[in-house]
């Protein structure tokens, strides 16, 4: 089968119709790719601050170092946007070939592993980033009903570098929702846009 003399086979669909089509696509993936480096640059940034996060303070002639290993949903969260980072890298170079390239046919089975992979860092993004402000409002506010103290009154550098690390990681989660929907439209545009011609070779 053939589409305006593009040859198709039944894992590829043409994504180019027109002129506005192409317009469209080359806007959604440069986009793509702005997203991507963003979420590159926040997850390592995010992972860098909370992660060589410390402070020692004397209480008592005795000497207590805070750092972020003592809270497991910080940890989590270096992890997260470690990953998601090292996810957003490789998925960057892909796109970069793909512009370099210039393909006009776009493989489902491609589209579809983009898409998943989008759908869980975003939830593990997000996942990491409200189990880490769930500790940070505990360590800022405590909780006198089971006796838990305000931590960043004594340590409040220690604090204040791990709010940046979650503003970051904020940023991320927000980038990496916006770039699932993005993922998402490429995958379904797929269906939609060639719904009568491709019934009969699915």
């Amino acid at each position: 089968m053939s589409y305006l003399g593009v040859g198709v086979s039944p894992v590829n669909v043409p994504v180019y119709h027109g002129t506005n089509l192409k317009l469209i696509d080359r806007r959604v993936r440069i986009t793509e790719l702005v997203l991507r480096c963003v979420i590159c640059g926040l997850g390592v940034l995010a992972a860098v601050l909370v992660g060589t996060d410390s402070q020692v303070k004397e209480i008592f002639s005795i000497q207590k170092k805070a750092k972020f290993t003592d809270m497991k949903a910080l940890v989590f969260l270096v992890i997260a946007n470690g990953v998601a980072a090292g996810y957003s890298l490789v998925q960057g170079l892909r796109c970069v070939v793909s512009m370099v390239k210039g393909s006009v046919l776009y493989n489902k089975h491609l589209a579809w592993a983009i898409f998943s992979g989008d759908q869980a860092m975003a939830y593990l993004t997000l996942a990491a980033l409200a189990a880490a402000a769930q500790s940070s409002v505990f360590g800022k506010l405590g909780q006198p009903e089971l006796q838990w103290m305000k931590i960043c009154n004594m340590y409040g550098k220690f604090c204040n570098q791990v709010g940046e690390g979650i503003a970051c990681a904020l940023l991320v989660t927000i980038s990496m929702v916006a770039l699932s929907c993005i993922s998402a439209f490429s995958l379904f545009r797929l269906y939609g846009g060639n719904k009568g011609k491709s019934s009969g070779r699915w």
